[in-house]
């Protein structure tokens, strides 16, 4: 009896200089948080994301915490954040001994709904978060212009955007700083690993001095600042270099895979929502999320227990930060957030996607949401 495929929803690739880098690490025996590799895939992803400056962190929720601290935030302080998206954006606020305050999101894009922000702003409000949801960018032009107005800080958590675009602009390059991740399912990765990205020197020197336990440049052991160890190792920046490289191929098979899925689930669209793509953007897609629709009698989590006995790894949209017990709001009012929430469905995207594969798991999705159209109403 053959065995059945499993198609993993995301998995890494290394078909670059990965290896090579790393065997270097290894036979020079810089492998912790000195070595050639660290300035150098600062240095690159800065100018991919065109701006000055990267400071590499452990990981990318290092990377958040890291921002927020360097821009001064703490007790009594509030920041705007989107209830649509991963705990991380939430708890690094909480950090800094700050509250998040949430917004709900706009449907087309999953992001930050920036009509809403302006009614959360309190006289301890500091700043706003804006995550680019699942590799689609926020309306960047409408949050900076609100946050000019009332004197806050932006900060866009990239995590999954990579190499997304904004009006023909760089995710990253657009608020104050730019946090992102490159944990092993990112579009790059580097194992565990993140980075602050910014164009302003004082920021970006402040980073450095709180990434190394705050001790001071020039002046061994000496700590003017409580700081974190949340450096990046030798070995994982040698990993991102290498992945760096390969960018534009990562994220051109990611369009490429994008247009097929669209394509093959085409004669679904009165059972599911689509990735949206607005015309102001360029989606990175780092995963490939539909939303079941209301009329469609099937639950999500039965259909994703269906896919997965098919061998079709998936996993949910991300629970709203209202609903989750530390950010529970009795009777908050997000209904965007906790229809995509409950609704949504992630599929496999990565570099190992075959096209055979992206024509299964549509055969299936359809079999399963037309199947469940033509079954009778209890």
């Amino acid at each position: 009896m053959t065995e059945q495929k499993t198609i993993a929803v995301a998995h890494p690739v290394f078909g670059g200089n990965e290896k090579k880098y790393v065997l270097e690490c290894l036979e020079s025996g810089w492998v912790s948080s000195i070595g050639r590799f660290i300035p150098l895939f600062e240095e690159n992803f800065a100018r991919y994301c065109e701006v000055q400056y990267g400071v590499s962190c452990n990981n990318g929720t290092s990377a958040l915490h890291l921002a927020l601290a360097g821009l001064g935030v703490g007790p009594g302080d509030e920041v705007i954040v989107p209830t649509l998206t991963y705990v991380a954006t939430a708890n690094a606020v909480r950090y800094c001994g700050a509250e998040p305050v949430f917004v709900d999101s706009e449907q087309r894009t999953m992001a930050l709904d920036v009509n809403q922000i302006e009614r959360c702003i309190t006289k301890r409000s500091v700043g706003i978060i804006a995550v680019h949801l699942y590799g689609h960018p926020a309306d960047m032009d409408a949050v900076m212009e609100v946050a000019r107005k009332h004197d806050l800080f932006v900060v866009e958590d990239a995590a999954e955007a990579h190499g997304a675009l904004y009006r023909g602009r760089k995710v990253g390059s657009l608020g104050d700083a730019a946090t992102f991740s490159f944990y092993g399912n990112k579009i790059l990765t580097t194992g565990e690993g993140g980075m602050v990205v910014t164009s302003d020197k004082r920021l970006s020197d402040r980073l450095r001095l709180l990434r190394g336990q705050g001790m001071e440049p020039g002046r061994r052991y000496w700590f003017p600042s409580i700081g974190y160890n949340y450096r990046m190792t030798n070995i994982a920046a040698a990993l991102g270099l290498a992945q760096l490289e390969q960018i534009d191929q990562f994220l051109e098979n990611r369009f490429r895979l994008a247009s097929l899925y669209r394509a093959q689930l085409a004669s679904l669209e009165d059972f599911v929502i689509l990735p949206s793509e607005e015309p102001w953007a360029r989606h990175a897609f780092w995963s490939y999320a539909i939303i079941l629709r209301t009329s469609l009698r099937l639950d999500r989590d039965d259909l994703m227990r269906r896919l997965e006995a098919d061998g079709i790894e998936t996993r949910p949209v991300f629970y709203p930060m209202h609903v989750l017990p530390p950010y529970r709001q009795p009777g908050s009012h997000h209904p965007v957030a906790d229809l995509l929430s409950s609704r949504g469905i992630v599929l496999p995207m990565h570099g190992l996607l075959s096209d055979d594969d992206i024509c299964h798991i549509a055969e299936r999705l359809a079999h399963y949401c037309k199947y469940a159209d033509a079954a009778p109403v209890a």
